[in-house]
């Protein structure tokens, strides 16, 4: 075969896998999919198109679930925060604290992970989530409010929408910046959320570490007086 062609059909197979491994990723798939996708070319498309869940889904949960809403807090709004362990997404928890403290009737902690590793308890993303998530609660409830928190599975932006909707959020709060990837490759959450949620979204802005390494217990003291 011609040397030109054998690259042509390379470089082919090796984009193809590319694209196909990308696209499992931006739908809340673990990114080393991309090494097999690439490594296999046309091949994994027909395993990318099985593999694919069209649909976030519950990972893990707080006891107790949600309680149901009364008349009497419809003024009080049920606010969800979406976390990763960033130091932006801890800055959001400590905004809305700030602003809303006790006056909220739930606040909702989530992070969201892969599919995959929403797929066995044992995993370590999953249990590192958790933790994470147990930690913020515990020093949120400071603040003398409900709080709430859940594992989310699937693609961040769309799963916080998708959750906020179906449990009767009012407000979605989350840090400008998520995940550690890139926004150009992979798409910002937070973009997400402010083009396609049904709801309103306040995105906390980035501020220097010194202006946000008050511990969360302090911010609390503060919503309740």
């Amino acid at each position: 075969m011609d040397p030109i062609a054998i690259v042509i059909v390379a470089a082919g197979w090796v984009l193809l896998g590319l694209v196909v491994g990308l696209w499992m990723v931006r739908h809340g798939h673990d990114p080393r999919w991309v090494a097999i996708a690439v490594a296999l070319g046309p091949i994994f498309v027909p395993i990318a198109l099985e593999r694919v869940e069209r649909l976030p889904r519950l990972a893990a949960s707080s006891l107790g679930g949600l309680s149901e809403r009364h008349d009497d807090s419809a003024s009080r709004p049920r606010v969800l925060i979406g976390l990763d362990g960033s130091p932006e997404s801890k800055q959001a928890l400590t905004r809305t604290i700030d602003l809303l403290g006790a006056r909220c009737e739930l606040l909702m902690l989530a992070e969201v992970v892969w599919y995959e590793a929403g797929e066995d308890d044992t995993r370590p993303e999953l249990a590192a989530a958790t933790e994470r998530l147990a930690a913020a609660a515990t020093a949120a409830e400071e603040a003398g409010v409900e709080v709430r928190f859940e594992v989310l599975a699937g693609p961040p932006g769309e799963a916080l929408r998708r959750f906020a909707e179906e449990q009767n959020m009012d407000l979605v709060v989350v840090g400008r910046r998520g995940r550690g990837l890139s926004p150009h490759l992979l798409g910002s959450v937070s973009s997400d959320l402010v083009r396609h949620a049904h709801l309103p979204v306040l995105v906390v802005e980035p501020v220097p570490s010194t202006s946000i390494s008050r511990p969360l217990t302090e911010t609390s003291a503060r919503a309740r007086g």
